[in-house]
């Protein structure tokens, strides 16, 4: 995002925030003077009420008289004082309570189209760098007289800049359908060694500076959409990559649990704090500051991630790596020898 659409965002922000203070000061204030207000009319009104009484109360027994009607009064001044007081109290807590959820409200939607925003412009970068550099990659192919090799390292380039673009396209079909409830699930009995092995082959040509290594059970049985899971995989394959460092490894280890079959993608990169291991998984949000953060991508991998592991009836969490990194762990209910044949 531009330098100039953020502060002009961050003013606005600014001055909601101080107008909304404003007005809920402000209210808050006439509550509290219309409260001492009704307060000063009931002594007042006590007041002339004892006036009342004490010219009233003339001839014999006008002590006992006079005593027994102060006591009425006082205590009718008391119980309007409580009257007041409590009506106000809950008028203010009232108050109090619906500008929290309105103040939270409005912050969220301000965050969230602030972030959808960031997601289109991040999208239009996503699109527009692959797309590029396959039309220069074919472009080059068609007017230079190439050698072999020069051609294999570009139609190599080309292939992974179109797995990239495949991936964004995937996660953004997703995206719309899992938020229409469109997509119905096919679930069949998934071989977790062989779909893992097949996303390491698919992540392999995207960096060619990362080294995979596997640690895959054989015979792991998973019920589940072979789409979707090999998507969730993917987005945690790519996610490694985007946040190591070149020369760094990257492990795909998949372990069986009594009845769990365990899935991590471990990496050797930057790691995520811990204030932002519970937000990762939310929909456009990306670790870092909007206006300094250099690594693309565009906020819903790993939303996607979790969605598609939630409808599996899989848990997924992230946990440091060491010394440094991130561990990411699927844990999917295995198919039982008896069920499904």
């Amino acid at each position: 995002m531009k330098p100039r659409k953020i502060k002009i965002q961050l003013r606005a922000t600014g001055f909601i925030t101080v107008l909304y203070l404003f007005l809920l000061a402000y209210t808050i204030a006439i509550l509290v003077a219309w409260g001492f207000f009704l307060e000063k009319q009931n002594r007042e009104f006590t007041q002339a009420q004892v006036t009342i009484l004490r010219l009233r109360t003339t001839g014999p027994g006008a002590q006992a008289s006079y005593q027994a009607g102060l006591r009425k009064i006082l205590r009718q001044e008391r119980l309007h004082t409580l009257q007041y007081f409590g009506e106000g109290g809950t008028f203010l807590l009232i108050i109090l309570i619906g500008a929290a959820y309105v103040y939270g409200a409005v912050r969220h939607q301000i965050r969230l189209s602030r972030q959808q925003l960031n997601f289109m412009m991040a999208v239009t970068h996503e699109l527009k760098s692959p797309i590029s550099v396959i039309r220069l990659n074919m472009e080059t192919l068609s007017l230079r007289n190439l050698g072999e090799e020069a051609k294999a390292r570009l139609v190599d380039h080309t292939l992974s800049e179109t797995q990239r673009l495949n991936q964004l396209c995937n996660n953004m079909l997703m995206a719309s359908q899992l938020e229409s409830r469109q997509y119905q699930l096919t679930r069949e009995n998934l071989d977790m060694d062989a779909l893992l092995e097949h996303c390491i082959r698919e992540n392999r040509p995207l960096s060619s500076s990362h080294e995979f290594v596997a640690e895959l059970t054989p015979g792991v049985l998973v019920r589940g959409d072979r789409f979707m899971l090999q998507l969730a995989f993917n987005n945690l394959m790519e996610n490694a990559i985007k946040y190591s460092p070149g020369g760094t490894r990257i492990l795909v280890k998949l372990t069986v649990l009594g009845h769990r079959a365990v899935i991590q993608v471990a990496d050797q990169g930057f790691g995520i704090p811990d204030d932002e291991k519970r937000k990762i998984f939310n929909r456009f949000y990306r670790v870092g500051n909007e206006n300094t953060r250099i690594t693309r991508g565009t906020g819903l991998g790993l939303y996607l991630t979790r969605a598609i592991v939630k409808q599996h009836r899989g848990s997924i969490s992230v946990m440091d790596n060491e010394p440094k990194g991130s561990i990411f762990e699927i844990i999917f209910p295995v198919v039982k020898p008896d069920l499904y044949g």
